[in-house]
């Protein structure tokens, strides 16, 4: 029995040092991956725009955000994507003039204005209209490129693998300070948001402008009953509150409450100092609604790229004049029918038809053609053309808005001129509207609808309760 155990334990013995040294003779032997050409190429999914608008005021904001597919080279390990601008179409520009994501593991990345700025430098584009290029033409106008590589760990060596997109042309403009037939006021960075606004940021802020005075801004919003801040970049990073209720603005101080109404808001970074005005300019008379009988005045809506006051009416053969907020203590006519806005003047003739007014307090004076005007109509809002649809304003150039829109459960569409000829609804129920597309169905509510025309290939609509 003795023997047996011993020649077990030799046996044991032996194994395990047979298995010691294969264990040491195989140390250095790392396990193969073989890895295969990408699936499919890497690409960009998103939609550009024609011409990226730039300025110092929004330099925060998100220009872009790159998004694109996933990459699969054939092996479980971690795929790997960088995202890169330039201004050269070889990307070899200096560092100061490109952008670099850096390793990313996610499938986009967003570019801010200022990352598009800092390209603009590298092109010598500039915001004078006084300067021009060798030929001639405005230097406010450039190029950039942007190409996103995915590659399999580290992608480096000789064995590294990789692909890389088609390089996208985005055409970036510094918009000019002051150029003829521009405003020179500019969006800012700072907005109103609170449950008397956007149900605290359940949609975008509304914005305040630039002003001729460096740190004072002005909002034209319309508030429901509620409290409001003011916040940069639709974020609570900065944001400002009055607590005392003195009119001071207090970093991160208590909310604002707001009644509801149109108002004008000035906002002074410079004093720190805030003020909340009643404020609406509105068409009145025989001409839209029986002088105010028949229903508010239709509101003209601020347009910072022109620095006017604009309005898309449906009038009705009559007259008309305009006043501040929906009162006679302030109004305009315009004695002798010359296009001048007179205090107190003499009421305006008008016959029926779609309109868009603009008032110019710069010049004193008003305009008012015929145009083609988007409206609402359905089954959620007027039966189907019952009565009138809900007329929409252009704010700026390609962007309608409709404010307080009170909508019932059913259906929409948007036409223009109440008339089916050209109209638009959303098929596959993605925000993109679709000419003659299918109804878009809504809950009761009140909301504040936007139309995005400024891509004509590919048109949006966003619809937020308020």
């Amino acid at each position: 029995m003795k023997n047996i155990k011993s020649f077990i334990v030799q046996v044991l013995g032996l194994v395990t040092t047979l298995a010691f040294f294969t264990a040491c003779e195989n140390d250095d032997l790392v396990p193969e991956f073989t890895l295969q050409a990408a699936s499919e190429n890497v690409a960009f999914q998103n939609t550009f725009l024609e011409e990226y608008l730039l300025s110092g005021e929004t330099a925060n904001n998100i220009a872009e955000r790159f998004v694109w597919n996933q990459v699969d080279f054939g092996v479980q390990t971690q795929i790997s994507y960088q995202l890169e601008g330039s201004i050269s179409e070889n990307f070899d520009a200096e560092s100061d003039y490109q952008y670099d994501s850096g390793t990313l593991s996610e499938t986009n990345a967003s570019v801010t204005i200022k990352n598009l700025l800092a390209m603009a430098a590298g092109l010598g584009l500039d915001d004078d209209p006084s300067t021009t290029d060798d030929d001639g033409n405005p230097n406010n106008t450039g190029t950039v490129y942007f190409r996103v590589t995915a590659f399999a760990g580290s992608g480096e060596g000789t064995d590294a693998m990789s692909t890389t997109s088609d390089v996208e042309q985005l055409t970036i403009t510094l918009v000019e300070k002051s150029d003829e037939g521009s405003s020179g006021i500019q969006i800012s960075s700072w907005g109103v948001v609170g449950s008397g606004y956007n149900n605290w940021g359940a949609f975008a802020d509304a914005p305040f402008y630039t002003t001729n005075t460096d740190g004072v801004y002005i909002a034209y919003v319309n508030l429901l009953d509620g409290e409001i801040k003011f916040r940069e970049n639709n974020d609570w990073t900065n944001n400002f509150g009055d607590t005392g209720v003195d009119g001071t603005l207090d970093a991160g101080g208590d909310n604002i409450v707001v009644t509801a109404g149109d108002y004008k808001i000035t906002l002074n970074l410079n004093d720190n100092t805030y003020s909340i005005d009643a404020f609406t300019w509105g068409v009145v008379g025989s001409g839209y609604n029986d002088w105010g009988g028949a229903g508010p005045d239709a509101k003209f809506f601020y347009d910072y790229t022109t620095d006017t006051f604009k309005v898309g009416v449906k009038l009705i053969d009559g007259e008309i004049k305009f006043r501040l907020n929906n009162d006679w203590g302030t109004n305009y006519g315009d004695t002798g029918v010359d296009g001048t806005l007179d205090n107190g003047g003499d009421n305006i003739v008008v016959t029926a038809g779609f309109y868009m007014i603009t008032l110019d307090f710069n010049t004193n004076t008003y305009t008012m053609e015929e145009a083609n005007l988007w409206g609402i109509v359905g089954s959620g809002y007027n039966d189907w053309g019952a009565t009138p649809d809900f007329i929409l304003t252009e704010v700026n150039p390609g962007i309608w808005v409709a404010e307080n829109v009170t909508l019932l459960d059913g259906e929409i569409k948007f036409r223009v001129n109440e008339d089916w000829g050209t109209n638009y609804g959303d098929t596959g129920v993605d925000g993109i509207l679709d000419n003659g597309g299918d109804n878009i169905a809504v809950t009761a509510g009140n909301y504040i609808i936007f139309m995005d025309l400024t891509d004509e290939s590919s048109p949006t609509y966003t619809i937020n309760a308020r």
